[in-house]
């Protein structure tokens, strides 16, 4: 039988995922903005992968609020926004440190798990 609750803590973890997304993006925005979120949730993901046990709080954090919380929509406009030269350099800088960030992530995860 299927677990019952995941829904409810995916949505739950949507909102507080796209909430969080929206006060990162009034603090700090434009492509900075989306750059820190994807950066971060790379790294949370990540480390979630090696500490956390559980598949409910799995589907809260990866699926619920990781999904809402960085953005590919939002990296993809606005890189598009910026010009070739520019909207390159933001892709390089949003994948190479999303790819660090993950990689400390899975570290850190695995040192605390």
């Amino acid at each position: 039988m299927a677990d019952r609750l995941v829904p409810v803590l995916v949505a739950l973890g949507g909102f507080l995922g796209a909430t969080s997304r929206y006060l990162v993006g009034t603090a700090v925005p434009g492509p900075r903005g989306t750059f820190v979120v994807n950066v971060l949730g790379s790294f949370v993901l990540a480390l979630s992968i090696g500490v956390v046990r559980s598949s409910r709080l799995r589907f809260f954090l990866a699926t619920g609020l990781l999904s809402s919380f960085t953005t590919y929509s939002t990296f993809a406009v606005e890189t598009t926004s910026l010009g070739p030269t520019w909207g390159l350099a933001n892709v390089g800088a949003n994948y190479a440190f999303g790819f660090l960030a993950a990689l400390l992530g899975l570290a850190a995860g695995r040192r605390f798990a």
